[in-house]
C-alpha cells in the first residue's frame, strides 16, 4: 500500500489521477486531514498541536502502509521528521521539487498562497541547497488574497492571481517553485509568461514515491 496524508481535498483526486496515470498497479489509500492545514493557516505557523496531530495521522497511515507521502508543504517538515519512529518511511511531496530547483538555478523564487507555507518550503529548498553543495539565494512572495478563491472553489481565478503576481516578481529569478500542490494548474502558463521554469510538486513527487515504494517492495 502506497498511503497519502492530504490537508486539502482537491488534493485527493489529483494525486489519484497521477498514480492512475504513473503506477496504476499500486493500491494506494488517502488520509484526509483538512483540519491540519486549517489550524496553521489560523496561526500563521504550525503549532505543537498541529504537530501532534500530523504524528497521529502519519501513524495511521503507517500502520498499513509500504511508504506514505505527505501532500502538504506547510507540515511538510514535522512529516519527514516522523522518519525512524514509524513502520514505514515518510516522504514528503515537495522534496523531489526542491531537488530540481536547486539544480536548475541559485537564484529561486519561491511562491506560496498561505503564509504558513512560507518557512517549510523555503527552509527545504535551502537544506537541499546545502546537501547538493549548491548554496541558494532565495527570494519569497506571498500571494496575498489567492488563497480565499481556493476555498471559495474560484480554482480560475486562484490560478489568475498566482500568474498575474509571479508576473511582477520575476526579477531576476532563475527559476520558480510553486509551494504548494494546489498551486500547479498555474505553473504551465506562469512558465510561458515569464519564459523560465516554473516548478509544483505533484508529478515530481508522486514519481518518487512510486520509486520508493517499489525499491520498498524489491
Amino acid at each position: 500500500m502506497l498511503s497519502f496524508l492530504h490537508t486539502a481535498e482537491s488534493n485527493v483526486a489529483a494525486v489519484g489521477k497521477l498514480m492512475a496515470e504513473l503506477a496504476p498497479e499500486i493500491p494506494i489509500r488517502h488520509h484526509l486531514a483538512t483540519e491540519l492545514l486549517a489550524e496553521a493557516v489560523k496561526a500563521g505557523t504550525v503549532t505543537d498541536a498541529v504537530a501532534a496531530g500530523v504524528r497521529a495521522r502519519l501513524a495511521d497511515a503507517a500502520a498499513e502502509a509500504s511508504v506514505v507521502v505527505c501532500t502538504c508543504s506547510t507540515i511538510g517538515a514535522v512529516a519527514e521528521a516522523a522518519n525512524g519512529t514509524l513502520p514505514a518511511p515518510v516522504l514528503r511531496i515537495d522534496r523531489a521539487m526542491a531537488e530540481v530547483a536547486v539544480a536548475k538555478g541559485r537564484r529561486i523564487l519561491v511562491a506560496a498562497c498561505v503564509a504558513s507555507t512560507v518557512g517549510p518550503t523555503s527552509d527545504l529548498v535551502a537544506k537541499v541547497g546545502r546537501e547538493a553543495g549548491r548554496p541558494v539565494d532565495i527570494r519569497v512572495v506571498l500571494i496575498d488574497g489567492a488563497w480565499p478563491k481556493f476555498l471559495a472553489g474560484d480554482i480560475k481565478g486562484y490560478e489568475a492571481a498566482i500568474i498575474e503576481r509571479l508576473a511582477g516578481e520575476k526579477g531576476d529569478a532563475e527559476v520558480v517553485v510553486l509551494a504548494q500542490a494546489s498551486m500547479a494548474g498555474a505553473a504551465p502558463a506562469a512558465e510561458r509568461r515569464l519564459g523560465l521554469p516554473v516548478l509544483t510538486s505533484p508529478r515530481l513527487g508522486i514519481a518518487a514515491a512510486v520509486a520508493a515504494w517499489r525499491r520498498a517492495k524489491a
